[in-house]
Order: C-alpha cells, then sequence, then structure tokens
C-alpha cells in the first residue's frame, strides 16, 4: 500500500514537474522573441533617421502579386511659390504709320512724283510704250500704309520724254544733284560728292530724257575722265 501510493505520488509528481518545465520553457521563448523584436525595431529606428521618407529618394514599393518591384518617385513638398506665367506677345501687330501711298493713278507723272516726294517717298518711274503722261497703275497700290522712305514704282502710260539739263558746273555738289532730281535726271558721281562741280557731262542743254544719268565731278580739277559712258 505505501509503495503503491508513493509511486503514484512520484508519477504525478512527475508529471505535473514536466507540465510546469514546458510552461516555463514556452514563456521564456516568448518574451525573449518580443524582446528581440523590439531590439530590432529600434536598431532599423535609429538607421532610418526619423522614420521620414526623403523627398529626394524614390520609393520601392513591392506588387503583392510578386511581380518585379516598381519605384516610383516621392512628390517634391510644395513650396507655396507660384511658376511665373509666360508674357503674351502678339507677333504680327504693327504700330500704324498713318502714312499711305497717294492717289496719283490717272494723273500727270510730274505731279504724281511731286506729290509722292512731298510725303518724303521714295519714287521710280517706269514708262510704258504707249501714249500719254498718266500714272495708270502703282506699286505699292493707292491707299496703301507705307512707312517713311519707302519707293514707290509709278507706272507711266507713255514712253519717257525729254528732259533739259541744266548747268551744275561751279555749284556746290549737294546742290547741284537737287538741280538734277528736280529735272527728272539723275546724278552719277564720278570723283566724291563734296565740294563743288567742276564738270558734267552731258553739258547744259544736251540731249537727254526723263531718268537718264548726268555724270559730274565734285572737288576735282575736271581732268579725271568718266569711267563709263553715261546711260541714255
Amino acid at each position: 500500500m505505501t509503495d503503491t501510493n508513493t509511486g503514484r505520488q512520484d508519477a504525478v509528481g512527475g508529471q505535473g514537474g514536466a507540465g510546469a518545465g514546458r510552461a516555463s520553457v514556452l514563456l521564456g521563448g516568448g518574451l525573449a522573441a518580443v524582446l528581440l523584436a523590439a531590439v530590432g525595431a529600434t536598431g532599423g529606428w535609429l538607421l532610418a533617421g526619423d522614420g521620414e521618407p526623403s523627398s529626394e529618394d524614390p520609393l520601392a514599393v513591392a506588387s503583392p502579386s510578386g511581380s518585379p518591384t516598381v519605384r516610383v518617385t516621392a512628390p517634391r513638398p510644395n513650396t507655396g511659390r507660384a511658376t511665373p506665367s509666360a508674357v503674351r506677345t502678339s507677333a504680327g501687330a504693327t504700330k500704324g504709320t498713318g502714312l499711305t501711298v497717294p492717289p496719283v493713278v490717272g494723273i500727270d507723272f510730274v505731279e504724281a512724283r511731286d506729290m509722292v516726294r512731298k510725303q518724303r517717298l521714295g519714287w521710280r518711274l517706269v514708262f510704258g510704250g504707249g501714249a500719254g503722261r498718266t500714272v495708270e497703275s502703282t506699286s505699292p497700290a493707292v491707299g496703301t500704309e507705307v512707312s517713311r522712305g519707302t519707293t514707290v514704282q509709278l507706272q507711266v502710260t507713255g514712253p519717257a520724254p525729254a528732259a533739259e539739263v541744266p548747268d551744275v558746273v561751279g555749284e556746290n555738289c549737294d546742290k547741284a544733284v537737287n538741280e538734277l532730281i528736280d529735272e527728272g535726271l539723275y546724278p552719277r558721281y564720278v570723283s566724291g560728292r563734296s565740294g563743288k562741280v567742276t564738270r558734267q557731262e552731258p553739258a547744259e542743254d544736251g540731249a537727254a530724257r526723263w531718268n537718264d544719268e548726268v555724270s559730274i565731278w565734285c572737288g576735282t580739277d575736271g581732268a579725271e575722265q568718266p569711267t563709263t559712258k553715261p546711260t541714255s
């Protein structure tokens, strides 16, 4: 009886001791795992700094389906500064001059030239093969807005009429040039553009027509000869 009870008590005691030992082992392992997890989290936080991702560094996002990792860039913080908008310009806008080609069609070409000249525009007379002295067209057209100094071409119906060659010898070069232009002729400078005119060709009352050239020598003794003949 005594041996049986003693053996039973030992058996019971042995089973109880083993259960208590296993419980202690499990509890100790759980506490160790918790401590390791806490240490790992703390170390990771220390290595990562403040734990916030930098706006300069890309973030790695893993796909839940196991596909290759996709890298996206974190948006930069808004600084509150607005980007200045581009200045709008009007490339085709031009300031009006208020100056237009005068109404010279149908009038005598000499009068038409004087009208263009008074507006400080250039002119070019183009004579035709018909009859008459009137202007039949202009380029630019009448009424076209132009700028100061623009050359206006005057198309004349008939041929160039005869012109009178003035005597400009002894006059200042600039004054002589104006006289030739007034008569419908064009100066050709043979030697300089300053001083007095010492020679001209053709001479006074020589044969010439409108738009012809007259060679002049300014500021020389008149000994120099023209390099080319004036056109007629």
